[in-house]
């Protein structure tokens, strides 16, 4: 796998399909112990059409490097990441804390995002109170019981036991210090008040199921957004590997389809 370096991180990334097309590149940012792997579904339909560019993020699957306390400080390496590929403009797909960085993204570069995808995510944190006590008891309790909670409680019921171990484990690799520091990162992150200066058309897909970040507020966060639409998919917080046909079909749909000023 190709590889860039980064302030201190090393940044293992895939980018596939073909060049010079009409379509801007697909860029995918995965979440909070994942990696650019939740996106295998979506990678394989995208990249027959399209350039299409994913990442681990520092710490996470098989990037190195720790360092980054902010989203503002992840943002920065996906942009340095486009930077090195010469890509200009392109369309953020951000799942959970990937949407998160996708957002600031927008945000600090508004001219080189053509439209953004939002999964499961939000623009303020808000964790319920359940999600609180898991946090404040992750000091007490061994690192992958830590991690083995948080995983599942992302999935909705019924969704196969065995398959979800494996994402624990996988989960569980990331370095304790980027899962806590990135913790307090999300925790930090608002953006609720600046997202109506993102003009592009949006995308908000979300899990109906999802108990990590209830749809709830995802509502919330849509009410800010100038050109938004909404798609509510039977599924919990991993929605790229609960439904995956599913979710690339409805970004399918939206790449193609007309903005909220075309429509009135």
């Amino acid at each position: 796998m190709p590889e860039f370096a980064v302030d201190g991180a090393t940044l293992t990334y895939d980018d596939e399909g073909p060049r010079g097309g009409e379509d801007v590149p697909l860029v995918f940012i995965h979440g909070w112990t994942a990696d650019r792997h939740r996106w295998d579904h979506q990678m394989a339909h995208f990249a027959a059409a399209r350039r299409v560019i994913r990442l681990d993020l520092r710490g996470h699957g098989e990037s190195s490097g720790t360092g980054a306390r902010t989203i503002e400080e992840l943002a920065g390496d996906v942009v340095a990441l486009l930077d090195h590929l010469g890509v200009e403009r392109f369309v953020p797909v951000g799942h959970s804390m990937g949407g998160m960085i996708a957002q600031t993204v927008a945000l600090a570069h508004p001219e080189r995002v053509e439209r953004l995808v939002l999964v499961n995510s939000i623009s303020r944190m808000t964790y319920s109170r359940g999600r609180g006590l898991l946090m404040a008891a992750s000091t007490k309790v061994p690192y992958r019981l830590f991690v083995a909670a948080n995983i599942q409680r992302a999935f909705a019921p019924g969704y196969p036991r065995q398959e979800i171990k494996e994402y624990i484990r996988a989960s569980a690799a990331t370095p304790r210090e980027v899962v806590m520091t990135l913790y307090s990162a999300m925790r930090a992150f608002d953006v609720l008040d600046r997202v109506g200066e993102i003009r592009v058309p949006t995308l908000l897909v979300h899990g109906y199921h999802d108990i990590q970040l209830p749809v709830q507020q995802m509502l919330r966060m849509a009410t800010h957004y100038p050109d938004a639409v909404i798609r509510i998919i039977d599924a919990g917080h991993e929605l790229p590997v609960e439904k995956p046909a599913e979710l690339t079909a409805a970004i399918d749909w939206f790449l193609t389809a007309p903005t909220a000023r075309a429509r009135s």
